[in-house]
């Protein structure tokens, strides 16, 4: 009798252990199922960004986005998922290269400030005037003094930006320890990858905790109400990707414009007099 009903016990462990098994499978989809309910959601979302860019055509808003966070966090992969699909000559990304000798003697918003947007622009900034209290400040690249200084005047800079009529958006990427490290060591075991990671992705690596109170002093001195600093979890990439790019879509208040479509008209015929030249011509070989 105890026999049959140990092994009853455990004939209901198994069947118990499916039961779970199923609940789990269920609250987490196959990687395949995942995927495609990304990319459906991403199709969507781009085809609102292209919404978004003919209404900025035509009633010649103009758009600032500020991108800044912690290294490996993701952010090229939410600029690229933003700008694929729509024209360079409306969505401008910025990101500009180290100063050169003239431009480190100008006032530093002076580079920055002749990027901004016209009529009708989205101007994105990958590298932006955060740069100052962030990696120049914990790499020594200006004085501690010169970054209080401009955290004091950031604020002032994007009051004088709101009030003339620019949508101002700022974006910080943040990403946990465990999760940058494994991106780095995935980037240094992929000969596809390694060149993303930089002297200055490992220095950033090593000085975690320096860039820490950097960017805890930066975001908490230059987030006003005019001007919220948006704080994107990027641990999962493709979830940062989806949220970043519906809240920018939810945060500007444009409409869908009617698409006219053009009348394609009729091809001209071939001219009775054209001739087909007979100079050598060099072909591309078929490999594929």
């Amino acid at each position: 009798m105890a026999k049959n009903g140990k092994k009853g016990r455990e004939k209901d462990k198994v069947k118990n252990k499916g039961k779970d098994s199923g609940r789990r499978l269920a609250a987490q989809p196959p990687e395949e199922e995942s995927s495609s309910h990304y990319a459906k959601d991403l199709d969507h979302l781009q085809i609102e960004i292209a919404h978004l860019q003919a209404w900025v055509k035509k009633t010649g808003a103009r758009i600032v986005i500020v991108f800044e966070g912690r290294d490996a966090a993701g952010k090229g992969g939410v600029i690229k998922r933003l700008t694929e699909r729509v024209s360079p000559r409306v969505f401008r990304v910025v990101a500009l290269p180290a100063p050169t000798d003239r431009e480190k003697t100008q006032i530093y918003m002076q580079r920055y400030i002749q990027q901004l947007p016209a009529a009708g622009e989205v101007v994105i900034f990958d590298r932006s005037w955060y740069n100052r209290p962030g990696v120049e400040r914990v790499m020594g690249f200006c004085t501690d003094e010169k970054a209080k200084r401009f955290l004091e005047l950031a604020p002032r800079f994007e009051a004088a930006m709101v009030e003339s009529g620019i949508v101002l958006l700022k974006y910080f990427l943040d990403v946990s320890e465990e999760e940058q490290e494994r991106r780095f060591r995935q980037r240094i075991g992929d000969p596809l990858r390694q060149w993303k990671l930089s002297p200055m992705d490992v220095e950033s690596y090593r000085r975690w905790w320096d860039y820490t109170r950097a960017y805890d002093e930066m975001i908490r001195m230059t987030d006003t109400e005019y001007a919220p600093w948006w704080i994107v979890p990027s641990d999962d990439k493709k979830q940062a990707r989806i949220n970043c790019i519906s809240h920018i879509l939810a945060s500007i208040p444009y409409e869908h414009v009617k698409f006219d479509e053009p009348e394609l008209g009729k091809r001209q015929k071939r001219p009775d007099d054209y001739v087909e030249t007979m100079r050598a011509r060099r072909l591309v070989p078929n490999v594929y």
